[in-house]
């Protein structure tokens, strides 16, 4: 491959990856990505939509772009009785050729777990799963329609409200029929992809680009479970680097977590009594290493740092608790109640 060619195969992949966040000043942006004229590169634009990558709407003057669905599918499939392994393999697979393996597995995985989740705690009748592909990415999306999974989790486990069901889904190990299943697989399947969202009831959950995001609707979005995950078809990540990420040094378990802190405040209210400490800190003591994530939370009480990191540190020497983006506020109050440690 000449440079010529290079170049030109360097120009149209970036137009491929950019033009959904450029729909209708893709030609502008490329233009100024790699200093060439307009004309220039609306002929590499030309050339995707001739090629049938990209689909051209509306006319010259009001004209938007989008990457072409290379796959948009979607079966409604009875729950009971259903094999996850097998509506992968019948299904899923045959839509898959031609991704990097590390990729392919990861979708197995993901969907599988995600699936399975769905035949044996969802307690719904019908499963619709979906697959939208483009040259830049996989869309993958699990839907049923059974009690909803925070509302599950909420009653089996007692809990306050759904909301705190996402706060105990996010630390992992979490499950509601510990003789079938070890709680692992939503955790790892949300680190494994580029996005996981989840939503069912009035909530919306998702964990994208190293952030959680929560979402609470006044009314009721959908009755069932809904989870979506997506990945871009060139990511280099494996599930194996995913596993080791969450295993402590010499351990080949999962004994490693990530915790967003602000999942712990309900509404508007801030974290400062013991009780929201030691709701946060329930199942801590089945982990070697929690990383607490202070991001969104701006302040914290003395009676709550002061439950987490003396009186729990205390009790539970072999947990290792790391703090990360904290606020000054939070950095003082912290060193305040252990001493400077």
């Amino acid at each position: 491959m000449n440079k010529t060619q290079k170049r030109t195969e360097e120009i149209r992949k970036f137009i491929l990856e950019n033009v959904e966040e450029h729909p209708s000043d893709i030609t502008s942006v490329v233009s100024s990505e790699f200093g060439i004229s307009r004309q220039a590169s609306h002929k590499h634009i030309q050339k995707l939509v001739s090629d049938n990558l990209i689909l051209a709407h509306g006319n010259t003057r009001n004209r938007t772009y989008e990457v072409k669905p290379l796959v948009d599918f979607s079966v409604e499939l009875p729950l009971p009785g259903l094999e996850e392994d097998k509506v992968w393999r019948e299904h899923i697979r045959p839509l898959m050729n031609g991704l990097p393996l590390n990729v392919l597995h990861i979708c197995q995985y993901g969907f599988t777990e995600i699936v399975n989740n769905a035949i044996d705690h969802s307690e719904g009748k019908i499963l619709i799963v979906s697959v939208k592909r483009t040259y830049k990415n996989v869309v993958l999306s699990i839907i049923d329609n059974g009690v909803g999974i925070f509302n599950k989790i909420q009653k089996e486990l007692s809990l306050d409200n759904p909301l705190h069901a996402i706060l105990e889904l996010s630390k992992g190990k979490l499950t509601t029929d510990p003789d079938h299943h070890t709680g692992e697989g939503i955790f790892f399947t949300s680190r494994m992809f580029d996005k996981f969202s989840i939503f069912s009831g009035r909530l919306f959950f998702s964990y994208q680009r190293e952030i959680d995001w929560l979402l609470e609707d006044k009314q009721e979005l959908f009755s069932g479970t809904g989870v979506i995950l997506e990945i871009s078809s060139f990511s280099k990540r494996t599930s194996q680097q995913v596993f080791d990420r969450f295993t402590t040094t010499g351990d080949y378990g999962f004994s490693k977590t990530h915790v967003p802190v602000f999942l712990a405040t309900y509404g508007d209210e801030n974290l400062i009594s013991r009780s929201q400490a030691k709701r946060l800190l329930t199942r801590f003591e089945k982990f070697k290493e929690i990383i607490l994530d202070f991001t969104n939370v701006t302040s914290i009480g003395q009676a709550f740092a002061d439950e987490i990191f003396r009186v729990f540190q205390t009790q539970n020497p072999d947990v290792h608790l790391v703090p990360i983006n904290m606020s000054e506020q939070i950095q003082k109050m912290i060193a305040h109640v252990t001493g400077g440690k």
